[in-house]
C-alpha cells in the first residue's frame, strides 16, 4: 500500500489532480494543455511528494496521453490504468458522488491500493507513426462515407452532385496513398520500427499495414513482461462464464483493452486461419470442440499477439517449426 498517491480525473479542456497524504488530501484544477502540464508538475514538486510516489490517471486516449507523457518526461512515476479498474474499485468503495473532484480523489485512493505498473511513454517515432495511422484511418472513413452517398445518388433523381463527390473520392484516394507512403517511409527511416515490422510481417497472416497499426499502437512490446501481458492489455484474452451448476456460459474476449489494437488484429486473424499453419492447427482443434466461428477468430488474434510478442522478443522471424513445436492448447479459449 502506498502512503501517498496522486489521482488525476482527465477530460478534454482540464484537469482534476488529487493528491493524498494518508487521510489528508490536496485537490487543484489545471488546463489540459502543454503550459497547463507545466504548471502541474511544478505543483506537484511544491507538494513535497515522495521520488516514488504514483500519479495514477485512467486511460482515455489522447487526452490522457499528453499529459502522461508531459509528466514522465518531467521525471514522475506515471500509471496509467485501464478505467474497467477504477469502477470496479469504485464499486467495492459504494462511491456514491460522481464529480470530477470525487473521480480524482477515488484514483488517488485506487493508487494507494493497487498494485501499479510503471507506463513507459512511447518513443517520438512511435507518436509521429501513430499520428499517420489515425490521418490514415480518417481519411479510409471519410471515403466510405462518400462511397455511401454515391450508392444513394444512385438511386435517386440525377444531379450535378455526384460529380463533386467523385471527385472528393479521387482527392481522397490520392491522400490515402501519400499518407501509406508517408507511413511506409517514416518506418523504413526508423531502425528499430524498420526491425519491429519486419519481424511482425513475417507472420503469415499479418501484412506491412496491419504492422504497422499494431507499432503504433502498442509501441515496444518488449515492455510487457509476458505475452499473456501483452494479450491482456489489447483484449483478447478468454473471459469465462462459469459458476455452481446454473451458469455455464461461452467464453468470449475480455474486451477490457486497447480497443485501436484489438480492431487491427481482426482482419489478420480472419486471413491467419487461411494461412498460417500454427493458427490452421488451433483453430482446427477448437473447431473440434465445438467452438463458434466467432470464438475461433478471437483465438486466432490472441494467437497472433503471441506470436508477435515470440518474434520481437526473440528477434527472429516467424519459423513455423519452432511455433508448431510450443503450440498449446488452452481451455475456455
Amino acid at each position: 500500500m502506498n502512503e501517498q498517491s496522486v489521482g488525476i480525473d482527465v477530460s478534454k479542456s482540464k484537469l482534476d489532480v488529487c493528491v493524498l497524504k494518508g487521510e489528508k488530501l490536496k485537490t487543484k484544477v489545471f488546463r489540459n494543455t502543454r503550459a497547463g502540464h507545466v504548471e502541474l508538475s511544478e505543483w506537484l514538486r511544491q507538494r513535497e511528494l515522495l521520488a516514488d510516489t504514483p500519479i495514477v490517471l485512467e486511460a482515455t486516449g489522447p487526452y490522457s496521453e499528453s499529459v502522461a507523457i508531459a509528466l514522465t518526461d518531467a521525471g514522475w512515476a506515471v500509471s496509467v490504468v485501464n478505467p474497467a479498474r477504477v469502477v470496479g474499485f469504485a464499486q467495492s468503495e459504494l462511491a456514491r458522488n460522481k464529480t470530477d473532484k470525487a473521480d480524482a480523489r477515488l484514483i488517488a485512493k485506487f493508487g494507494q491500493r493497487a498494485d501499479l505498473d510503471i507506463w513507459v511513454a512511447p518513443s517520438p517515432a512511435t507518436r509521429q507513426l501513430r499520428a499517420l495511422i489515425d490521418r490514415l484511418q480518417a481519411l479510409i472513413d471519410m471515403r466510405q462515407q462518400e462511397k455511401n452517398r454515391l450508392e444513394a445518388l444512385d438511386h435517386g433523381t440525377p444531379t450535378t452532385v455526384r460529380s463533386m463527390v467523385d471527385e472528393h473520392i479521387e482527392w481522397l484516394n490520392n491522400q490515402i496513398k501519400k499518407v501509406q507512403s508517408e507511413i511506409d517511409d517514416h518506418i523504413d527511416g526508423n531502425p528499430e520500427l524498420r526491425l519491429d515490422a519486419e519481424l511482425i510481417e513475417s507472420i503469415p497472416g499479418i501484412g506491412r499495414r496491419a504492422a504497422a497499426q499494431f507499432l503504433a499502437y502498442i509501441g515496444d512490446v518488449r515492455r510487457f513482461h509476458n505475452a499473456k501481458a501483452l494479450a491482456a492489455f489489447i483484449g483478447v484474452t478468454p473471459r469465462q462464464k462459469q459458476s455452481g451448476s446454473s451458469i455455464n456460459g461461452r467464453s468470449c474476449l475480455s474486451r477490457a483493452g486497447h480497443a485501436s489494437a484489438r480492431k487491427s488484429l481482426f482482419m489478420p486473424g480472419m486471413v491467419a486461419k487461411r494461412y498460417n499453419p500454427v493458427v490452421i492447427a488451433m483453430a482446427k482443434r477448437l473447431e473440434a470442440r465445438g467452438l463458434t466461428a466467432k470464438a475461433i477468430v478471437g483465438a486466432s488474434m490472441r494467437k497472433l499477439v503471441h506470436l508477435i510478442y515470440g518474434v520481437v522478443k526473440s528477434g527472429q522471424p516467424f519459423d513455423a517449426r519452432i511455433a508448431l513445436s510450443k503450440l498449446e492448447f488452452q481451455e475456455g479459449i
